[in-house]
């Protein structure tokens, strides 16, 4: 009885490691610092009128943004300390459970037509955005322990490629494109990071040809956002309407823009603009000069994300940092080119930005989880 005792003391005082916090990247964490509080700003100055609107409060997004902010502060310093070594034993078991999370989703009640989100009371949790987070931890994981293996035996790829189809599979059937997406290209840069041959990388794109085909036929908004996309002045009142008003919103910042707070577009024109349609407040508020400057931010945590990972001790660390990194800075890109009418829109939220509980919880645990990476010393 004691032995077991021990041994659970232990495991317990080995599954943190409290000289990580003094390691780590505090450049990283501050860099995520400013991305949070520029994000809390552009928040609150979009939805302030909806919310006065909506909620007669106008601190109601804002307040509630702050909770999940608290919340995943919380999760991301705790994930920060934490020794992987013991974690990875559950890896399996934990991506098993994602799965079957995402099977209980599609049976939830639907929210604005779609089955993303489990209802914990007192906030809806969307299921994705934990996918998108421990596929990547999958796959590091699987590689760094069957890399040389892949390397003479494809057959060793059976297992990771039918947990990954499957995970894009049960997403895109909530309805969801957008992430699928994001997980999809995310998981191919780990597959040419960790150094899988070309025909590895490149047959997975070919099967998912028709699967987009499939997906965008099958649903009938989806060919009319593409329509929208090409000519959205042609429909302006109707399809069009966001988008259209997203590019005046743009456009009208010039270079300076009109001010923090003074946009006019968000004064009901732009639908719900806290959202994935954020990014049009900040470049009328603040112009070309202020919207390069979120651009950048997304870039130097890109580079710093890489550096992160270049540097790490064991190839878990590296693919896993690499994954992270390039999954919420895809993210940021195609939010920013789809409200500026580069690419078709879909619900895809911009990170540290737009209003949302799981995507900031989700996004703050990555976080913790590159900077437990920047602190376990640099590769030999």
């Amino acid at each position: 009885m004691t032995t077991k005792r021990n041994r659970q003391r232990r495991f317990f005082s080995n599954l943190f490691n409290n000289k990580a916090f003094r390691r780590m990247d505090f450049s990283f964490l501050f860099l995520s610092g400013i991305l949070l509080t520029f994000g809390l700003l552009s928040l609150y100055s979009a939805s302030a009128i909806y919310a006065v609107n909506k909620y007669a409060d106008s601190f109601y997004f804002l307040k509630r943004q702050v909770l999940w902010i608290f919340i995943g502060l919380g999760f991301m310093f705790l994930v920060s300390g934490i020794n992987f070594r013991n974690l990875r034993l559950f890896v399996k078991p934990a991506i098993i459970s994602v799965i079957a999370l995402l099977i209980i989703t599609l049976f939830c009640a639907p929210i604005a037509n779609v089955r993303r989100w489990i209802s914990l009371g007192f906030m809806n949790f969307q299921t994705s955005e934990l996918a998108k987070i421990m596929i990547i931890i999958y796959f590091a994981d699987y590689f760094d322990r069957n890399i040389s293996k892949i390397s003479s035996n494809w057959k060793a790829l059976i297992q990771p490629m039918a947990i990954f189809v499957a995970i894009l599979i049960l997403i895109a059937i909530q309805p969801d494109l957008g992430t699928p997406v994001i997980i999809f290209a995310t998981a191919l840069l780990i597959f040419f990071a960790a150094g899988l041959k070309k025909r590895h990388i490149i047959t997975p794109i070919l099967a998912m040809i028709p699967l987009f085909i499939y997906e965008l036929f099958a649903h009938n908004y989806r060919l009319e956002r593409i329509k929208v996309f090409l000519s959205p002045w042609n429909d302006q009142t109707n399809a069009g309407y966001q988008i259209v008003q997203s590019l005046l919103a743009v456009g009208s910042g010039g270079w300076f823009g009109k001010g923090l707070g003074a946009s006019k577009l968000k004064l009901m024109y732009l639908p719900e603009p806290h959202t994935d349609f954020i990014f049009p407040v900040i470049a009328e508020e603040l112009g070309l000069l202020g919207s390069m400057a979120v651009v950048m931010l997304f870039l130097i945590l890109l580079l710093k994300g890489i550096k992160i990972a270049k540097n790490a001790n064991n190839l878990f660390s590296s693919l896993l940092t690499l994954g992270i990194i390039f999954s919420i800075s895809l993210q940021a890109f195609f939010n920013i080119a789809m409200t500026i009418g580069l690419i078709p829109t879909k619900g895809l939220p911009l990170p540290f930005f737009s209003y949302g509980g799981s995507s900031m919880v989700m996004t703050l645990i990555a976080i913790g989880i590159v900077l437990n990476i920047s602190a376990q010393g640099s590769r030999q």
